[in-house]
């Protein structure tokens, strides 16, 4: 008897704190926009982390975000990061907008830093054969 009156307890706590605790609502949380999207990343490039900045501009690139080119061609002319500057070239590459391109031509053959010239001279080269893939097509 007494086992069974404990259990009966139990299973009351249980079930009256459901009811207590359960919600009445549902909220539901806005899907997040593509601007959005973008708008984070814009500001994750101008971040001093530089590992929240490279990945940032990685991003930008991959979804070729027309609105990032004015902002990587700043890191890639501006940036004191080797690194940052070879991913705003790749980005600025995977955008595929003339300004880019243009500035990615100008690296290659002007820039301080020869790591900096090597890979923008690949990814300009990288251009060209991609329009000439287009153009025959």
């Amino acid at each position: 008897m007494n086992k069974i009156c404990t259990n009966l307890i139990v299973v009351i706590v249980i079930l009256s704190s459901g009811l207590i605790y359960s919600q009445d609502s549902i909220t539901v949380v806005p899907k997040i926009s593509e601007g959005d999207i973008d708008i984070n990343y814009l500001k994750g490039v101008e971040s001093d982390n530089l590992g929240l900045k490279i990945s940032s501009t990685y991003y930008l690139g991959e979804r070729q975000s027309t609105k990032a080119v004015i902002p990587l061609l700043k890191v890639l002319k501006q940036d004191p990061s080797i690194e940052a500057r070879i991913t705003a070239a790749l980005a600025l590459f995977k955008i595929g907008d003339e300004r880019g391109i243009f500035a990615i031509k100008r690296a290659s053959e002007f820039d301080n830093n020869e790591q900096i010239r090597k890979m923008c001279a690949i990814f300009y080269q990288m251009s060209l054969s991609s329009k000439g893939n287009k153009e025959g097509k």
